[in-house]
């Protein structure tokens, strides 16, 4: 499944999948702080990801139970894999020269790098 998220819907998608179902209600009041979201700007989130195919709903009682319908690993990859073909051709390898130009690795980033590179070469 296709989806391109916002960064706001990213930030409800992630609340979403560390702890569905959600009501409208409980969804508000986990966003409030770290977003300052009214009740209203939630319902315009829920229906954007709602047309998206993102999320759907059940009732339950007189509330609207939120669910994901996208995976979290899934638009994860699918994400990752836009932002490396929208800034760098697709080309892994000019993203990382960037990061590396730009002194912008940590030597945990480097030593995570390595590994996954060194189970990379593994498999084949």
């Amino acid at each position: 499944m296709n989806v391109s998220l916002s960064n706001m819907e990213w930030k409800l998608m992630n609340r979403l999948w560390s702890g569905e179902p959600m009501t409208l209600m409980q969804l508000t009041r986990a966003l409030e702080e770290e977003t300052g979201w009214t009740k209203h700007t939630v319902i315009t989130m829920l229906t954007r990801l709602e047309n998206k195919g993102a999320v759907r709903w059940e009732q339950a009682g007189r509330a609207r139970k939120y669910y994901p319908v996208i995976d979290r690993e899934e638009a994860r990859r699918e994400e990752t894999a836009g932002f490396l073909d929208r800034v760098y051709g697709g080309r892994l390898g000019l993203m990382m020269s960037a990061l590396v130009d730009d002194h912008a690795l940590t030597e945990e980033d480097i030593r995570e790098l390595s590994e996954i590179l060194r189970k990379a070469g593994e498999g084949k």
